[in-house]
């Protein structure tokens, strides 16, 4: 069992992730809007964090480091954190906010689990 953390506002971004998880066990909690992940994140422990770039007025490298700095002060547990880029020219930025992963968007379900079964080895995904 698997509990990821989305935060996205696009609709077919959650849609497409939503649809991608295969296994019932995996619960999926998704946010809107990045400026209360931190609080979302400490209320509950979760297994991965997806960051979509484009995310309303924080964008997804302010949110990833948000994640890092959060982890490190110890108020979230640590967890992989996937960056979902527009595109490939981005992977750069996603090493440069600190992810452990990224996936280019529009991605495939197949891609995406093929993401979380390096990340979540123990998940069946």
């Amino acid at each position: 069992m698997a509990a990821l953390l989305l935060i996205a506002d696009d609709e077919w971004v959650r849609n497409d992730f939503a649809a991608a998880i295969v296994d019932p066990s995996t619960t999926l909690t998704v946010l809107d809007d990045p400026a209360g992940v931190v609080a979302v994140a400490g209320d509950r422990r979760f297994d991965l964090y997806a960051v979509d770039m484009q995310i309303a007025s924080t964008g997804g490298m302010a949110t990833v480091r948000l994640l890092k700095d959060a982890i490190f002060r110890g108020e979230i547990e640590r967890a992989p954190i996937v960056l979902l880029l527009d595109r490939s020219a981005d992977v750069f930025l996603s090493k440069r906010a600190g992810a452990d992963a990224h996936l280019i968007k529009p991605f495939t379900s197949q891609q995406l689990r093929e993401v979380m079964s390096h990340l979540l080895p123990e998940a069946s995904n």
